[in-house]
């Protein structure tokens, strides 16, 4: 049989294949390219136009009590004289997305560019007017980025949503009384409110059969954090607008929505109290009317010059708003906060309040007991100080002279010369630099100043005068925002080595309402400065013992400056006018009451060791009061609030913001992360590079923009 075996593998050359023609390969390519094309007019990323209106709906929604529409540059309140206020209203919604206020995608973690919103623009300083970021192509767009995946939804579909995957800015009202005790009085208070929801806003069906797929964007959060800067006077809606992203981060992780709102008289609220018709007219008088005690060759004829001017101030409030000032007080202001959380629709109020937001705070847990939910108070008052003669004033100088003493100056000699100019060694001295030395030098530097200011320069406003009134003014409001230092350091550094032009330059950037160089914006409003008096005022206005005679003042003076230079004449001019309220007002209604009420949940407060308005002190005296309806977290830091960030402290308030959850001990101490002049340096090289070389007046402008929310009053040059 015959068998076939397999034969061995043979090396046989492969048949020579014909060579490729270079035309198929451009047929190829070509055929490629027209495919992608095709795909592209079927898949592609950019904004289709909607067939009729906005493409999510119509703005306000049916219902909403706040009347949210998209935040645009011209979404402020109707004037109160508007007979048709919705239709007016309604007539501001702009159906293009690319003209609303987006935040930052929420993949990204960047923070929004310092930038207010309309509701806070009235009022700023021009020179801290931050400029508006291009709103025509929204940042992450992807023809921006080329990023072809921001969309909602699966596949490929002719509606893609740019804006996914972010928060949106919200602009409202509320319509409140005017007065809370008289129910046939039919005046109304206007609330400017805004809102930023974190989901954004979901895309409008385009059929009906896909509406009942709408996704979660576009919907109210579980609780709403409202948020309160202070003041009195501080501007919600402003603070909303800087930091709402930031807020919702740090304290629930991105996950509630932040609203905040102007009291009533601030800002963008109606009616706003202004005694001034022009800012330019205020600006003239407080600069005379100003003057610290230090400079006045007559302490006590400047009294009596500022003693009148209050007393026309007042007529003037009297005349140009009659019995307003009755209705500014903490109290009323609280009922209004319980009237948002009704608009809100939620059980209990979830807050974050900081300073005299506080105050508020403090007297609406007591007020409104059962709807006291998740609420921090941060950098506390105790507003049992708030009712004494002059107690806004007094009971708050504590802690100023050891935030100047330890913390500006005596962290700027841990940080060293590398990062802190007044730690390097004056010209011809070698010697390392002391605590007690720098202290004698700073102080001395100051105090020539009484005796003769020192001329200075800038390019915008011409001579100039480095005024002992300024500097320190400047110096009190630094010591709010350790991350100023730096900038303040170096300007002292240089004026006290005989060049002001630095000086000069930063002082002169918060010295005017009015800016001469700026065009006046149409319907510019005159800013609402005197709210903060009426309210401390109003507060007070039945102090027991009230002084007549205006000696008794003259004598607080003089032992508020003593007390502290830094801080005494400001805190000072804040209650003087008082003497004169009762005299044009009664308040309709203050809250006398407790402050150890039954909560429906305890509240988190949080006090700083350094804070130069709001002193530790406050805090303990406060929890020892509410018991255990309060928790107190001590945050070792610098600055006004626990704006010097501690992970502590942010695990703590997260922690209670989503959970409700709070330590079990009446008081835990936290530490803040850094140091001041050290802020980021320990991180890398290229960061520490950046903090060193950072331009001292571009810090200077963000530390303006952030007091002009917290605390305008100051702001303003006060004397010379």
């Amino acid at each position: 049989m015959e068998t076939m075996e397999k034969a061995p593998l043979m090396d046989v050359p492969a048949p020579a294949q014909p060579p490729r023609k270079r035309s198929s390969r451009l047929v190829k390519a070509a055929c490629l390219a027209g495919l992608v094309c095709l795909a592209s007019l079927y898949c592609r990323p950019e904004w289709k136009p909607w067939p009729r209106g906005s493409p999510y709906g119509t703005f306000p929604e049916p219902n909403d009590p706040f009347r949210f529409i998209p935040c645009t540059d011209a979404t402020l309140p109707p004037a109160l004289d508007d007979a048709h206020p919705e239709q007016s209203w309604a007539r501001l919604f702009d159906p293009h997305p690319e003209h609303w206020s987006w935040g930052n995608a929420m993949a990204h973690d960047s923070h929004r560019p310092a930038h207010e919103h309309p509701h806070g623009r009235p009022h700023e300083h021009p020179h801290h007017r931050p400029h508006d970021r291009p709103r025509d192509r929204p940042h992450g767009h992807p023809h921006e980025h080329g990023d072809h995946d921001h969309h909602r939804g699966h596949g490929c579909h002719r509606h893609r949503d740019p804006y996914a995957g972010r928060g949106i800015y919200l602009c409202g009202y509320l319509d409140v009384p005017l007065d809370y005790t008289n129910k046939s009085d039919p005046r109304i208070a206007r609330l400017a409110v805004t809102k930023y929801q974190v989901s954004g806003l979901a895309l409008r069906p385009l059929h009906r059969r896909h509406r009942r797929h709408r996704r979660h964007p576009g919907r109210k959060s579980e609780r709403t954090i409202v948020i309160e800067p202070g003041g009195p006077g501080g501007s919600g809606t402003s603070m909303a607008w800087r930091s709402s992203e930031q807020v919702t981060k740090r304290l629930s992780g991105g996950k509630f929505d932040v609203l905040g709102w102007d009291p009533r008289g601030v800002n963008a609220s109606l009616p706003a109290v202004s005694c001034f018709p022009y800012d330019a007219d205020r600006d003239r008088w407080a600069l005379r009317a100003g003057q610290y005690r230090e400079v006045s060759p007559s302490p006590k004829a400047q009294l009596e010059f500022a003693d009148a001017m209050s007393d026309a101030v007042f007529n003037a409030c009297e005349r140009m708003h009659g019995d307003l000032a009755r209705f500014v007080s903490t109290a009323f202001v609280a009922r209004d906060l319980e009237e948002i959380r009704l608009a809100l629709g939620e059980d209990e109020l979830t807050g974050y309040l900081v300073s005299y937001g506080t105050g508020i705070g403090q007297t609406y847990a007591n007020m409104f007991p059962d709807s006291v939910g998740r609420m921090i108070l941060d950098g506390t008052e105790y507003v049992r100080d708030h009712r004494l003669v002059g107690g806004f004033g007094w009971t708050a100088l504590d802690n100023v002279t050891d935030a100047w003493r330890d913390g500006f100056l005596g962290e700027c000699i841990n940080a060293g010369p590398d990062h802190c100019a007044l730690a390097k060694p004056v010209c011809g001295d070698r010697a390392v630099v002391a605590l007690d030395g720098l202290q004698a030098r700073m102080e001395a530097l100051v105090r020539s100043l009484i005796e003769r200011p020192i001329p200075g320069y800038t390019g915008f406003s011409g001579p100039s005068l480095i005024t002992y009134s300024a500097l320190v003014q400047a110096i009190y409001g630094a010591l709010y925002n350790a991350r100023s230092w730096p900038s303040l350091a170096e300007m002292l550094f240089e004026l006290e080595a005989g060049n002001s032009t630095l000086a000069a330059a930063m002082l002169e950037r918060s010295a005017w309402e009015y800016d001469p160089a700026m065009p006046s914006p149409p319907g510019k409003r005159p800013s609402s400065d005197e709210l903060g008096q009426l309210v401390i005022c109003a507060d007070s206005y039945d102090a027991p013992d009230a002084p007549g005679a205006i000696g008794w003042w003259e004598s607080l003076w003089a032992n508020m400056t003593h007390d502290s230079w830094i801080s005494g004449n400001s805190r000072f001019s804040n209650v003087f006018p008082c003497r004169h309220f009762v005299d044009y007002w009664k308040p309709a209604e203050v809250y006398r009451g407790d402050l150890n009420g039954t909560l429906r949940h305890p509240v988190l407060l949080i006090a700083e060791t350094y804070d130069p308005a709001t002193p530790l002190r406050n805090g303990r005296r406060l929890l020892k009061e509410m018991g255990k309806n309060a928790r107190l977290v001590a945050h070792h830091g610098y600055g006004h609030s626990s704006r010097d960030t501690s992970n502590c402290t942010d695990a703590i308030a997260k922690s209670f913001i989503l959970e409700g959850t709070l330590p079990d001990e009446q008081e835990t101490a936290c530490v803040a992360n850094e140091k001041p002049y050290m802020y980021g340096v320990k991180k890398d090289d290229v960061s520490s590079a950046v903090a060193r070389a950072r331009d001292p007046i571009e810090a200077w402008d963000e530390h303006l923009a952030e007091l002009a929310v917290l605390n305008p009053r100051l702001l303003s040059r006060k004397g010379i």
